[in-house]
């Protein structure tokens, strides 16, 4: 990560307020009863959206995210929905899944805001916590919710698109130390306590987010995908992602953070872009390369097993999941 490009991106860069009509059309937000999520909700709101779902672990704090949604934008009240939606179980995702397919008529965007940022090892649903939120659970939501986000492209004559949170973050992974040895299993392994370096496991779950959304695009390309699947960064934002950090991380925001609503219209940005993001990263509404170890030889192995790796998990999870989607 450039040191010199990061403060020329915070100090400087600018995002216009997002005007692009969402009339008519159906939005899931994760982790939106706060920071990021909850402002992106509020622009979609604001756009017309005739449904936003608030997709949060805890139905309380969503409710009061959708009252503050409702009365800032001037929406109607059936616009904005809460639905329950915990990363941390397998179980609680899949139900949300066959809630998106079962109850909505249509769905154009999906904004997987959440995820976890911490430096306590515990394991949740036999992987280290950042790894099964981050990783496991973000991709098993975007493969349950595939076949609505491509129902509704061929019903509607539109293209959906998904789009993931990740973090130029990933760039101070040099490497993937557990990706050893070649034979090994490398989730696995990142969920060892032997092995763990919590002080980069969120870089680490953002780097390996950046494999598997180019590792899909590689399956399916866009030319033949009715749905974009993309990932995006919104920069060091005001939000409650970094709660656990210390000292150090609080200085650092207090001197260049962007405000959570600046922050947020990144995340419109990233989610209106078409075909030609397929796969690709997102940063201040530019497509951008990912870290040089992504694109290295080394990381395209990496890549490969990794994806190799997950879709056999995600297929012990939810059997089929993989193939609903058009295979993996």
């Amino acid at each position: 990560m450039d040191p010199l490009a990061f403060l020329r991106r915070q100090l400087f860069a600018y995002l216009p307020v997002p005007t692009e009509s969402y009339a008519g059309k159906t939005v899931i937000v994760t982790g939106s009863n706060i920071g990021l999520g909850k402002e992106a909700a509020k622009h979609y709101a604001r756009l017309g959206a005739e449904t936003v779902i608030v997709a949060v672990r805890s139905l309380e704090k969503g409710e009061a995210a959708r009252s503050e949604i409702i009365r800032q934008t001037g929406c109607k009240d059936s616009t904005v929905q809460v639905w329950q939606l915990d990363l941390g179980s397998f179980e609680s995702v899949q139900q949300f899944g066959a809630r998106v397919n079962k109850e909505l008529p249509r769905l154009d965007v999906l904004l997987e805001n959440a995820g976890i940022a911490t430096p306590t090892f515990r394991l949740v649903e036999g992987y280290e916590s950042t790894i099964t939120v981050n990783v496991i659970s973000t991709f098993l939501l975007l493969f349950l919710c595939l076949p609505k986000l491509k129902d509704t492209a061929q019903k509607h004559n539109t293209r959906p698109t998904a789009t993931i949170v990740s973090s130029e973050t990933h760039a101070e992974c040099l490497d993937l130390p557990e990706a050893d040895p070649a034979d090994g299993k490398i989730l696995e392994a990142l969920s060892d306590p032997s092995r763990a370096n919590m002080a980069i496991r969120y870089p680490t779950s953002k780097l390996l987010e950046m494999f598997c959304i180019r590792a899909f695009a590689e399956v399916h390309p866009a030319d033949k995908y009715p749905v974009t699947v993309n990932t995006m960064c919104p920069g060091l934002c005001h939000s409650g992602l970094a709660r656990e950090a210390g000292w150090g991380l609080y200085i650092i925001k207090l001197l260049l953070a962007r405000n959570t609503e600046l922050g947020s219209r990144g995340l419109l940005y990233a989610t209106q872009y078409g075909p030609e993001s397929h796969g690709k990263w997102v940063y201040d509404n530019t497509i951008r390369a990912p870290s040089k170890f992504v694109t290295s030889p080394e990381g395209q192995k990496v890549e490969k097993r990794l994806w190799n790796e997950l879709v056999e998990r995600l297929e012990k999870i939810s059997p089929g999941v993989t193939q609903s989607s058009g295979g993996p």
